[in-house]
């Protein structure tokens, strides 16, 4: 459930016809603009809704924000163009989900909040000054790679959980040694990786002339990849404490 949605962001996305109608121009269609302001206001929504998880922390929020939230995305996928109403409600689902979540941290570990939130910002910020200097490049061999990779975790995540409920746990993966903090280290630079692709999101839907409603479905990848960060992190620094 922590994956990121850019999977779904294949090069050949911007082949797709069903995308890119021939008689949509000017105002009809998305702007790197356009799509900073939805994710500007999906962030809203999210953190209004983390507030109350975090005020609120009840396991029917998180779970049902959880669970909620990625029906929400897997919809999305096959529906793009119900992103306008979809990306606002994945946003509220997701947001009772991070305060729960949140909640859980700061219970055991005092300013855990405040230093993983500097972090995914500051993360978020080099990553952008990284894409726009071009010190690393978008290409379709990158994309592919970080695609797979990100696929890879998922799939690990998945075998986790499945396996957690028969008491068998994968070595490392949830562990405060030095292995543990190396491989939390590896995902976080994956998920840092995935923003370089959700900036590339927004530039190719402009200069592809892609729908309108695409900014929202843009805007809620980048959402996406920000709390996968976030939560990463969290796992990270609670390792870290557990080594003092």
């Amino acid at each position: 459930m922590f994956s990121s949605s850019n999977p779904m962001f294949g090069e050949k996305m911007y082949q797709d016809p069903t995308l890119v109608p021939s008689d949509i121009i000017g105002s009809h269609t998305m702007t790197v603009q356009g799509a900073i302001n939805k994710t500007l206001m999906l962030f809203g929504i999210l953190l209004a809704t983390s507030l109350i998880g975090f005020m609120y922390p009840h396991p029917f929020l998180m779970i049902g924000g959880a669970i909620g939230g990625l029906i929400v995305v897997i919809i999305s996928v096959f529906k793009k163009d119900k992103s306008p109403i979809l990306a606002p409600i994945y946003a509220a689902l997701e947001g009772f989900f991070v305060g729960g979540i949140s909640f859980m941290y700061a219970s055991m570990l005092n300013g855990i909040i405040l230093q993983a939130v500097t972090l995914t910002f500051a993360l978020l910020f080099l990553m952008l000054f990284i894409y726009k200097t071009g010190i690393i490049k978008v290409t379709s061999k990158f994309r592919m790679g970080v695609i797979m990779a990100t696929g890879a975790i998922f799939v690990v995540y998945m075998l986790s959980w499945v396996l957690g409920m028969f008491g068998i746990n994968i070595p490392f993966l949830h562990e405060g040694g030095t292995m543990g903090i190396l491989i939390s280290l590896g995902i976080i630079a994956i998920a840092s990786m995935n923003l370089l692709l959700d900036f590339d999101n927004f530039d190719k839907g402009e200069e592809h002339q892609m729908p309108k409603y695409m900014e929202w479905f843009f805007a809620m990848g980048l959402i996406i990849t920000l709390v996968w960060l976030y939560l990463e992190i969290l796992r990270l620094l609670s390792k870290f404490s557990s080594r003092n």
